[in-house]
């Protein structure tokens, strides 16, 4: 089904379900339909299950269940409350999505749902479990026609012939990584500069030879492996040498007395045989089966994709990535991430409104314009490596020609002087790449990917047309992005998209003075130098880029390490973007695990920003996949809401107890004493008990783990002397702190006794929270210490909190304020003072408030209580958390909701944000101008 039918379908749907839904004995007829008529799956009854048992209890069954793409389906009747609790069988009260939650625990691994959908036949509710602190998507069936979409994860299975064609890139990329290898031995010097240069070029000539063989560019199949098969290996050497000299010759300026079976090669050009200087070794039989049986006789390269082999070609090769472990790509769909929202969507709607015409005349009259549009666009990747971007953005655009070229042909063949009817050219797409392997593979990716769309458009209007001599000039220049003038390499009037996946190298995985960070001060000359240490490389992109799309209708697009968007950079980057240059975000993808498709499986998590000097008309903010919502702002921190810039404060903005992170040792390992370490002291000096007290940080307090301290505070200088242990273990730790590099710590050598750094509050109680902790969780755990239990820099303290403080800080009002603006440890939160606890904004609340909030922070305790022996991280599992716990906390939160003036039933997360976002710009206002 097109898109078209698709909606129509939808409509039927929805139309037919109005007001009906009763859940025993209309689910299973609800979604069969669903399936079947709107989504076009064949044997829906055998592709969704119903009704299966899962082991909780003898009356607990999932609803349905589809395995192909892990959906869980909870139904309920039609007008029932999808965000209220129900009383279960055991008399717990669940809410829809908590009871499917609980089936999905107890489901094997494997079958773990990657979404749960909740349903009342009237509205779906949609949850991702990547995701599972997001709020829902929730999907009306009246909107079902223009939302259709939102529910493609019920049958998205990987296309087969993308599938096909991964496969077969893959097995390329291995069988070229052969072909190094085997060459690489036979190099006088393999370590030479040039002998590897050489090798990098030589692999890239052969690929293109084994390609053009056969996909029918030399005119027939397995030519090229014919005539090096007939020179044996002694003369293989020679022969190449031979065959690339002709292969860059024109025709008429051969020699006309060489042997027929050289002469027969057509002419390349495009500059990839053109450089004699090439280092060629020897080809022993070895490297001569490798090439001839299994490289060429026994494998169609043809079907590769251009996009994916481009990346996998360069990975193969690359030093860098070979010493990784693994070849890798950017999968197709994390591509498209990028480029349908930026231009690939608008075009391939604008093309199904043409096509919706039925005057014939008009309809052609606009085929004609879209296509002269389509061959106007211009696109650069200041990162290019591979080319996959541009690869892929060409292939799309190349599609959409051809379905234009189709429907002007009405399906006729061309008859009389052949027209090359062919617009779109790879010249349209620039790169900027640094290396110059990856250069050339991106070049000759291109070249590939235009001979199968040239085998395409034949197709189509069933003439030959011509490829070679290679014409399209490929506009990939090798150099550092950072310091090239993009303008003179395309100029920006020229210029529609910017786009790309620059460099994944974090603020603190770049060295004192290296390159990198001289790129980054030299682009950023009014920061300071703490904030220059504090950003990611790739912010040196969207500060070129921004700069460059001034005065224009330029848009970008860029993968970004999500850390841009998160905690300190955000306002040093997006200062600059929003208030020097002007930018506006018109579309974004939240935080997601960007894979890599490396055979070692390595994963970032990353975002995609669409950004340019003009607002959209509509902004879209995708959460998930392909769930997003149509959005009025989208903010630096990538939420619906203001562009405030949450500025780090060494002190809270309200009036509220301090905040310090815990003790730092600084010890060299001689102060923290493990279990065993504890017993033998113990067992050796008895009487240094009274000096190990319980030391706590994130990984004791939230899985309950025991972890001691020498804290020598109150040290007698006798039982320093009188301490076998005591002695050795400080003048260890003062050995330790004079050799270290950093002079702070060569300091605290002249107090080797203690920690380097003591926070802990005299014989008070604190409150303690956790710097880093899982994103799965809902709630941080935080809890009260006794003022003996010794807290490390792991975690934050607050000697002076109480009940109510922490009633506030365990709300979901202060969880939504923390997701946003906290950094992340790849997902896991990372809490700061300067950052989460001093910038939130606090409520102004009554007495009768405070004691509220009080009493059900309380309660939380209490429930805690309930279960001694279950660490935080069993009771703040989505899953396993008990449910007085869970009551206690949402009583809890509504409590705190309550006091802030936000509505109970109406209140989401992104709301709640934008809600503290306005006190926050209210308050620092207010103290930037009494």
């Amino acid at each position: 089904m097109n898109d078209v039918q698709q909606r129509a379908a939808a409509k039927r749907f929805a139309d037919f379900w109005k007001g009906k839904g009763y859940e025993r004995g209309e689910s299973q007829k609800f979604w069969i339909s669903l399936l079947a008529d709107v989504f076009g799956v064949e044997h829906a009854a055998e592709y969704i299950t119903f009704e299966d048992q899962v082991h909780l209890d003898h009356t607990s069954f999932i609803d349905g269940y589809i395995p192909a793409t892990h959906v869980l389906i909870e139904q309920k009747g039609l007008g029932k409350d999808l965000k209220k609790p129900i009383k279960q069988s055991d008399g717990t009260l669940l809410k829809p999505i908590q009871q499917a939650q609980r089936y999905a625990s107890v489901l094997p691994y494997s079958q773990r749902p990657r979404w749960i959908i909740v349903c009342n036949f009237e509205c779906f509710h949609v949850y991702d479990m990547e995701h599972p602190q997001n709020d829902p998507t929730e999907i009306l069936l009246a909107d079902l026609p223009s939302q259709y979409y939102l529910l493609e994860f019920l049958v998205q299975k990987q296309d087969l012939t993308l599938q096909k064609e991964m496969e077969i890139s893959i097995q390329a990329g291995g069988l070229v990584g052969k072909l190094y290898d085997a060459f690489l031995k036979e190099y006088i010097d393999p370590t030479d500069e040039h002998s590897l240069k050489s090798l990098n070029a030589l692999c890239v000539r052969l690929v293109f030879c084994l390609y053009a063989e056969d996909a029918g560019i030399f005119g027939k199949r397995l030519m090229f492996h014919d005539y090096m098969q007939h020179s044996g290996a002694n003369k293989a050497r020679q022969a190449l040498i031979d065959l690339f000299r002709v292969l860059d010759t024109p025709i008429d300026k051969r020699d006309r007395y060489m042997d027929e079976e050289l002469a027969a090669f057509p002419y390349v050009n495009g500059g990839l045989f053109s450089d004699e200087n090439i280092e060629i070794p020897r080809l022993n039989e070895t490297i001569l089966d490798l090439l001839l049986n299994k490289a060429s006789a026994a494998f169609d390269w043809s079907e590769i994709s251009p996009t994916i082999f481009g990346a996998v070609f360069e990975s193969t090769l690359n030093p860098e990535t070979r010493r990784s472990g693994g070849m890798h790509y950017t999968s197709i769909e994390n591509i498209h991430k990028v480029i349908d929202p930026l231009f690939l969507d608008d075009l391939k709607a604008e093309l199904e409104e043409i096509k919706a015409i039925k005057v014939q005349r008009m309809q052609e009259q606009r085929l004609r314009a879209f296509q002269d549009k389509v061959a106007s666009l211009t696109f650069l990747d200041p990162a290019a490596g591979s080319g996959n971007f541009l690869t892929e953005s060409y292939l799309c655009l190349r599609r959409l020609e051809n379905e234009v070229i189709n429907l002007l042909q009405h399906g006729q063949v061309v008859i009389g002087a052949a027209i090359d009817p062919i617009k779109v050219s790879i010249a349209q797409f620039y790169g900027i790449e640094i290396n110059d392997f990856a250069a050339t593979v991106a070049k000759t990716a291109l070249w590939i990917a235009e001979s199968q769309m040239l085998k395409r458009t034949e197709d189509i209007v069933h003439l030959q047309l011509d490829f070679l001599p290679l014409k399209s000039y490929v506009n990939i220049i090798e150099g550092n992005a950072l310091r090239l003038d993009w303008n003179e390499i395309v100029p920006k009037e020229k210029l529609s998209y910017i786009m790309g996946n620059p460099p994944f190298v974090g603020a603190r995985m770049m060295a004192q003075g290296s390159k990198q960070k001289q790129d980054i001060q030299s682009l950023f000359p009014d920061l300071s130098k703490n904030d220059v240490q504090d950003l990611d490389y790739v912010t040196c992109w969207y500060k070129i880029a921004a700069e460059y799309i001034q005065g224009t209708h330029i848009e970008c697009c860029f993968v970004s390490t999500n850390s841009i968007c998160q905690g300190s950079q955000v306002p040093i980057l997006w200062n600059v973007m929003l208030n020097q240059y002007g930018i506006r975000i018109n579309y974004a993808y939240q935080t997601f695990r960007w894979n890599s498709e490396s055979t070692n499986q390595a994963a970032v998590h990353c975002v995609i920003i669409g950004f340019a000097t003009f607002d959209r008309n509509r902004k879209i903010l995708f959460t998930n996949g392909k769930q997003y919502s149509v959005v009025p702002n989208i903010s630096p921190y990538l939420t619906n809401g203001s562009d405030a810039l949450i500025i780090p404060q060494k002190k809270p903005i309200c009036d509220v107890p301090l905040m310090n992170f815990g003790n730092q040792p600084r010890d060299g390992g001689y102060f923290v004493i493990k279990e065993e370490e504890y017993n033998a002291i113990l067992q050796a000096e008895p009487f240094l008990k009274k000096y190990l007290l319980e030391y706590i940080g994130a990984e004791e307090f939230i899985n309950n783990k025991k972890r001691w301290c020498l804290w020598l505070k109150h040290v007698s200088p006798n039982d320093i002397k009188n301490s076998k242990i005591l002695y050795q273990k400080i003048e260890a730790v003062k050995k330790f702190r004079l050799e270290s590099r950093a002079k702070t710590t060569n300091g605290y050598a002249k107090v080797p006794h203690l920690f380097a750094q003591i926070t802990q509050p005299e014989g008070v109680d604190y409150l303690l929270i956790p710097s880093v902790s899982s994103e799965r969780r809902k709630y941080i755990p935080i809890g009260f210490m006794p003022a003996n239990v010794i807290a490390s820099n792991a975690v934050q303290i607050v000697p002076e909190a109480g009940l109510y403080e922490f009633g506030v800080l365990t709300s979901n009002v202060h969880m939504a304020w923390m997701r946003t603006v906290a950094g992340r440890l790849e997902m896991r939160y990372r809490y700061s003072a300067e950052i989460v606890y001093n910038t939130f904004p606090w409520a102004e609340l009554t007495l009768t408030q405070k004691a509220k909030i009080e009493k059900t922070a309380q309660a939380i305790l209490d429930a805690r209580a309930l279960y001694p022996d279950c660490s935080y991280a069993v009771l703040y599992d989505d899953i396993s958390m008990p449910p007085e716990l869970r009551k206690a906390h949402q009583q809890n939160d509504i409590a705190v909701m309550q006091a802030y003036g936000m509505p109970i039933k109406e209140t989401t997360e992104s709301s709640c944000v934008a809600e503290l976002m306005r006190r926050y710009q209210a308050l620092t206002a207010a103290e930037n101008n009494p």
